[in-house]
This record gives C-alpha cells, sequence and structure tokens, in this order.
C-alpha cells in the first residue's frame, strides 16, 4: 500500500531505493541452498555467481573480505548453502544476495575441503615415497615444531631425555591452532631449513577436533614440508586423526611420543652396540698383533742367516756393471747426436739465405736499369707525339685561319656563326672577331647573292 507522504509517481531510482529498503527491512539474513552457476572471479577479487534450482536462479555477489572463511573453490555445479542479505542493485533494479558466509551442502565443510585438497595434492605428486626422505641414524640435532605450553611438547621432551639425553633439543614455539597458526607454522619450517641447525624436525601437535587441527590441513603447511630438505616426523594428534600433513611428510607418527621415539636411537641399545665393537675391535688388535709378532721373529731368523759381507760385495759389484753400462750408453748416444747435428747443420746451409739475398740483389739492380731506361724511351715517344699533335692542330684551328686575314662573324646573342645571309635580318648587331681584336656591327641591307 502507498504512503500518502509519497509521491503517486515514483522515479525509477526512488522505486528502486524504497524496493531496496523493504527488502533489507524483511529479509535481514537468509540461508539459501542452491548450484552454484557463472562464477566469476574479476581483478578486483570479488566472487561473483548465480545460484539456482531446477525452477529459479538468483544472481548473487561475495566480497573478498568474506571470502576468508572458504574452505574449498567455488565451481560451477556445486550446491551450496549461503548465509546472506537480501539487496537490490539499484543502478540497475537487479535483485540480488550479498554473501557473507557459503558451505558445502550435504557433506560438512571441513571434511568436503580437506577431500579436495588431498585429491589436488595427490594429482601433483606431494604424497609419493619417491619424495620421502630417510631419517638420520644418529642426528647431531632434533628440531620440536609445536606450542611452547602443550602437552605435546612436554610428551616430546620426555621421551627424547629418556632415549638419548644426549642429543640437543631445538624448539621452534608455534600457535598450533586458529587462523595465525598456518603461517607461524610454515614460517617455523622456513627457518629450521635456512638455519640448517638440526637434522630432522617432529611438527604436531596433541588431540583435537578437525576445526583444532585444522592448521595441519593447511595447503601452504603442505607445500612447506613437502619443500623442507630436512626429513620431517608429522605428530598431530592421536592414532585416529589424520591430516593433510601427515601424507606429505617422510614420517607419519600416531602420536608426539611415537615421533620422538622415530627421532631418536635407544641409547641403551647404541651403548650395547658401542661394548660389541669394542670387544671385536681387541679381538682384530690381538690377532693382528700376533700375526705381525710372527712374521717379526720370521724375518730375524732370516736376517741372523745372512752374511752383511757378502750381500755388500754382491751389490758392489752389481753397481759397478751398472756403471759401465750407463758410460757406454751415454758415449753411443753422445756420437750419435753428434752424426745427427752434422747431417742438419749441412741441411741447413743448403737453405742459407745469404746466397739467395746476393742472387735477388742482382737481379733487382739489373731490373732497376731496365725500368730506368725503359721509362726515358716512353717519355721521348710520348713528348715527340705531343709535338706532332700539337702542329696538326695549329693547323687546323681557327685562330690560324685567322692570321691570314679572314675574319669570323657571330651572333652575340645566340652564340652562332653566320655562314649565310639567310641568318641575318635588317638591324641585327653582329660581332666580327679579327686575328687581333673583334669590333660590331649593324646590318643595314642584305645582298642575297
Amino acid at each position: 500500500m502507498m504512503n500518502s507522504e509519497k509521491p503517486d509517481v515514483f522515479t525509477v531510482a526512488q522505486l528502486n531505493r524504497a524496493t531496496s529498503q523493504l527488502l533489507a527491512e524483511y529479509f535481514r539474513t537468509v540461508r539459501v541452498e542452491g548450484e552454484l552457476s557463472n562464477v566469476s572471479t574479476p581483478s578486483s577479487g570479488h566472487l561473483y555467481f548465480t545460484l539456482k534450482d531446477s525452477h529459479a536462479q538468483i544472481r548473487c555477489a561475495m566480497f573478498r573480505n568474506q571470502q576468508r572463511s572458504l574452505r574449498f573453490k567455488a565451481e560451477n555445479g556445486k550446491q551450496v548453502i549461503v548465509t546472506a542479505q537480501v539487496s537490490l542493485y539499484e543502478p540497475r533494479g537487479d535483485y540480488q544476495l550479498i554473501v557473507e558466509a557459503m558451505q558445502l551442502a550435504g557433506v560438512g565443510d571441513l571434511q568436503q575441503a580437506f577431500d579436495e585438497l588431498k585429491r589436488k595434492l595427490a594429482a601433483e605428486g606431494l604424497f609419493d615415497t619417491v619424495h620421502k626422505q630417510a631419517l638420520p641414524v644418529l642426528p647431531n640435532a632434533i628440531g620440536v615444531i609445536t606450542s611452547a605450553t602443550g602437552a605435546a611438547l612436554h610428551d616430546i621432551l620426555t621421551v627424547l631425555k629418556r632415549r638419548f639425553a644426549a642429543i640437543p633439543v631445538i624448539i621452534y614455539p608455534v600457535a598450533v591452532q586458529g587462523e595465525q597458526a598456518k603461517y607461524e607454522i610454515t614460517k617455523a619450517i622456513a627457518i629450521a631449513n635456512q638455519r640448517a641447525e638440526c637434522d630432522v624436525l617432529i611438527v604436531g601437535r596433541g588431540g583435537g577436533s578437525l576445526e583444532d587441527l585444522w592448521a595441519f590441513n593447511e595447503e601452504m603447511v603442505a607445500r612447506a614440508i613437502f619443500a623442507s630438505d630436512i626429513p620431517i616426523i608429522a605428530a598431530v594428534g592421536h592414532e585416529t586423526d589424520v591430516t593433510i600433513a601427515d601424507f606429505v611428510a617422510d614420517l607419519r607418527a600416531p602420536t608426539p611420543s611415537a615421533a620422538a621415539e622415530s627421532a631418536s636411537p635407544d641409547y641403551a641399545h647404541w651403548l650395547s652396540h658401542f661394548v660389541q665393537l669394542e670387544q671385536r675391535l681387541q679381538s682384530v688388535l690381538q690377532r693382528k698383533l700376533s700375526q705381525h709378532q710372527q712374521t717379526l721373529d720370521y724375518l730375524n731368523k732370516r736376517l741372523a742367516q745372512q752374511s752383511i759381507e757378502q750381500k755388500l760385495a754382491r751389490n758392489h759389484q752389481r753397481v759397478e756393471a751398472l756403471e759401465r753400462r750407463l758410460t757406454q750408453a751415454m758415449q753411443s748416444k753422445l756420437h750419435h747426436q753428434h752424426s745427427l747435428l752434422a747431417v742438419k747443420s749441412a741441411q741447413l746451409w743448403q737453405y742459407n739465405p745469404a746466397v739467395s739475398i746476393q742472387h735477388y740483389q742482382q737481379r733487382l739492380s739489373y731490373t732497376h736499369q731496365r725500368l730506368l731506361s725503359a721509362s726515358e724511351q716512353q717519355f721521348k715517344q710520348h713528348k715527340q707525339r705531343l709535338a706532332s699533335a700539337s702542329q696538326t692542330l695549329h693547323a687546323v684551328s681557327p685562330l690560324a685561319t685567322l692570321n691570314r686575314g679572314y675574319a669570323l662573324t657571330i651572333a652575340p646573342k645566340s652564340g652562332q656563326i653566320i655562314r649565310s645571309t639567310a641568318q641575318l635580318n635588317v638591324g641585327d648587331v653582329l660581332e666580327t672577331r679579327l686575328a687581333q681584336g673583334s669590333f660590331l656591327s649593324e646590318v643595314k641591307t642584305i645582298n642575297q647573292k
């Protein structure tokens, strides 16, 4: 019904504004189930989609800040339940939902997110055994990434102290639940790898609900575990608790105490092993000592049986024989080298450049003389040809004709030589050149004969 205070005729903007206010007042917060379609995420980071069922559809918008609570990827075809405010986009008059939260319909939100991430990481090979690192048999230090105040740390330290108290333990305290937990765990793994101060890492916490353990189901934590150069034992919750971290880790322990058992050697076992090694070493040394003593006795007997003087005489003869052979070999080698040097010297003298230089100097002198003689002859010939050409040119030169009393008449404007009266008109000015100088004249009459 129309209020008497409102105008009888609405503008489009007024009608849309009034409708938007009515929708906001009547539908404060609603929960709607439907199927996702037309999902898009522009550069702004906001999420736009259509929620539909078999009979109808409605446009929806989920702003970037509200998407932090999403535990799954919004994709076309997924059945979801949204918590939203009913709104009207006034500029276009579009009826829409402003979504504040969204969860998968039918299956728990966290469980669905867990299953999706598990399938994704398994497809990428993060769970493959080929990537699993072996734990050190006797680590120099053991790192523990967990809460500094949790019972898990107490259990781990108790077991490590009992099994091998001499191994240092380095604690990287982090939050193990809550929004910041995934960031702190990821950072602690990176710091431990950067410092490289321990040989194995225990990452975990005590038991709890799926929500409490969720930090160990985050993708960034899984990828940090996979990228670690230090072997990692996952010890999250109790034996029945399973997280994504368990699949990626190099070893999954059912409890934090079991992780400490796996990370540390047994002191009593190693002590017993060392005692056995000591006994075996003593036995080997005693046997070797006995063998060497027998060998020494045998050598002493042989030495006593041999005469030192005879051995020295034999060795002296051998040295003299070797000395003679060495002298003969050196003399023979020296003679051979002298002969070879003489041959090479004779060959080298054949190619002595002094003989060739004298020969080429004589040829150069002879060639120089021929060149000078040929140049003088060519100069004389060209001089004679020039004189002859000059005489011929002078004979045909107009200047020679002028010297014999003839004149040359030219039309000054065109530069043409006057050869016929047909080229003249009365009144033309002509230039006449003589052997000495020239003069101008004007045509008064023309005689065609």
